[in-house]
């Protein structure tokens, strides 16, 4: 069983290669999330794993409360692992999730990192990556998953996550001011540019964004994932001032329920 979640679609291309190399079904976290008891039965040689993106060098705020919440059934230490996705870097994102899994009794095996095409757009400095380094990016993407398929499927106890530099600054000290100050979803409005395509509703991962009189109108749910703003055909969706002339990312095998 391959737990995820995924904005604009890079950990979602992940879990579905995964969930076809390990022969594993995969469950949405935030439609799990959406029921009140969070049970899941597991068999006893099945695999567990998580995947999902960096958010300011920590596992994203959804998947700790859904990891809080779970109950495996059945659980006899079986093989567990994760897989994140990244634009640089990792942080102690290791650290943080093993001891969510930790406090939970569940025992991690392995964890690897993927980098894959920058998607933070709302803070000085930050973009998309240009087109060239994308289509690198992606490409190298492929090998990398093959060889974690490859480890996993012989149950490797190894983990293999970039941290980068300065990781105790960036997640011990950015990340939880990022998610006191970065995740509010108030600063977000459609320009006049907006054709009401309800692509920025149906592509949200938590069902925040619903469209009104033809607008989108963002509620207090938010991710800060910023799928409604990279789906937006006519990036009519903007962050206050900090998106004005940034670049959009889509992952190109992401499904959006049109």
């Amino acid at each position: 069983m391959i737990f995820y979640f995924s904005g604009t679609g890079n950990s979602e291309w992940i879990a579905n290669q995964l969930s076809k190399g390990q022969n594993e079904d995969l469950v949405f976290i935030p439609e799990a999330l959406k029921n009140e008891a969070l049970e899941f039965d597991l068999q006893k040689d099945e695999k567990i794993g998580f995947v999902f993106p960096i958010y300011s060098w920590a596992p994203p705020e959804i998947v700790l409360r859904f990891i809080n919440r779970i109950s495996l059934k059945e659980y006899q230490n079986q093989y567990l692992f994760f897989v994140c996705s990244c634009g640089d870097d990792t942080g102690l994102t290791q650290q943080v999730l093993v001891k969510a899994l930790n406090d939970k009794g569940l025992l991690c095996h392995a964890g690897f990192s993927v980098t894959m095409p920058n998607n933070y757009v709302l803070l000085p400095g930050f973009d998309v990556d240009t087109k060239e380094l994308e289509r690198i990016k992606l490409a190298n993407a492929v090998p990398r998953l093959t060889e974690i398929n490859a480890l996993i499927s012989r149950r490797e106890k190894i983990f293999s996550c970039h941290e980068g530099s300065l990781p105790f600054l960036k997640t011990r000290i950015i990340n939880p001011l990022f998610n006191r100050f970065q995740m509010s979803p108030k600063h977000f409005y459609a320009t006049d540019s907006c054709i009401s395509c309800k692509r920025c509703e149906k592509v949200c991962p938590v069902d925040n964004v619903k469209l009104q009189k033809g607008r989108p109108v963002w509620g207090k749910n938010c991710t800060s994932c910023l799928a409604c703003y990279h789906v937006c055909p006519q990036q009519a969706v903007q962050y206050g001032k900090r998106t004005r002339n940034k670049g959009q990312y889509f992952n190109p095998d992401k499904s959006i329920r049109l």
